[in-house]
């Protein structure tokens, strides 16, 4: 059933995926449906006890609002419900979307979640409406994903791995004390490109994250930054530096030089010819994780930097084991 499952969402996921770029592309969509304004106050607990917990509307108040119901395509819409919101993370607005699968929806449980972290940078790889709505029907679990700070109407400025840690931080306090239909049993964490760096970086830091998918993902800013000639105007910009002047702040941005402190599974996905980021940084963290925790290392002969088509057996099997 999960090799029938797979291929299918192989065919409708893989232009999505091999999409993804660093930085990536994208723009948001302008066709969403208001559903409810900002509240002054939370919901009672007596309140939510009587409500559907997955009734987004009424998750409304002061620090999660400006919901909206997103309009999919009729075969996504079929399978899943979509909203984008607002959060405040530190003192910033950030703009978010969550995927409910329509099927655990129905069964009014708590679904277990992936917290997806785009890859690009500032406006490059912004979000689109369906992005998540596509993870959640590939998976079958609830998708979260945080716009980058300073793009898509988000507050702030992208630091590349900086304070813009705290919003995906934040988002997994969201799940785990606010969102009633978040399972926080084996929570996953998965990103591409950059985004799989800020996964690394999430996993270090919380111990609430159970797994992470490590998509083309950047393990080491450093040779990054020596192979990417094009890259380090943006990275100087959004960190401040360059390696020369402060190590530090690569270091905390590269799984490599700290790898030993990760010690949940790990699914590695990688293209032995990416052009945007080696597959040199995959083959190095995976040679540092593997004798210390589960790690996992797809190798693909190709330059795809994002997810192929035949690895959606592989994730799916990967999540349920």
């Amino acid at each position: 059933m999960i090799a029938k499952k797979s291929l299918l969402f192989g065919i409708i996921f893989l232009t999505m995926f091999t999409t993804v770029t660093f930085p990536g592309c994208g723009k948001p969509s302008e066709n969403q449906q208001t559903v409810s304004s900002q509240s002054e106050s939370q919901p009672s607990e007596v309140q939510k006890a009587e409500q559907d917990i997955y009734d987004f509307a009424s998750y409304e108040n002061d620090e999660v609002y400006n919901i909206r119901k997103v309009k999919l395509s009729d075969m996504l819409a079929s399978n899943c419900e979509t909203y984008q919101f607002t959060y405040r993370s530190d003192s910033y607005e950030i703009k978010a979307y969550v995927s409910f699968p329509t099927e655990k929806v129905s069964s009014k449980k708590p679904c277990k979640c992936i917290l997806y972290n785009r890859g690009g940078n500032s406006n490059l790889g912004k979000l689109e409406d369906d992005d998540t709505a596509r993870i959640c029907l590939a998976s079958q679990r609830i998708v979260v994903a945080s716009e980058i700070r300073g793009s898509n109407g988000s507050g702030g400025t992208d630091e590349f791995g900086g304070s813009d840690l705290n919003d995906v931080i934040k988002m997994i306090d969201l799940c785990e004390n606010y969102f009633d239909f978040v399972d926080m049993n084996d929570f996953c964490v998965a990103g591409i490109s950059r985004g799989g760096m800020m996964t690394y970086m999430t996993a270090k830091q919380d111990s609430r994250v159970k797994r992470i998918i490590a998509i083309s993902a950047v393990s080491d800013l450093f040779r990054s930054y020596e192979e990417r000639e094009d890259m380090r105007k943006m990275l100087y910009e959004c960190i401040g530096c360059t390696p020369e002047d402060d190590h530090s702040a690569y270091e905390k941005r590269s799984a490599s030089y700290w790898a030993d402190e990760i010690k949940i599974p790990v699914l590695i996905i990688h293209s032995k010819q990416d052009e945007r980021v080696s597959y040199q940084q995959a083959e190095e963290m995976y040679n540092k994780l593997k004798d210390h925790t589960d790690c996992t290392l797809i190798s693909r002969d190709d330059n795809v930097h994002g997810i192929h088509q035949e690895d959606f057996r592989t994730i799916l099997e990967w999540l349920t084991k």
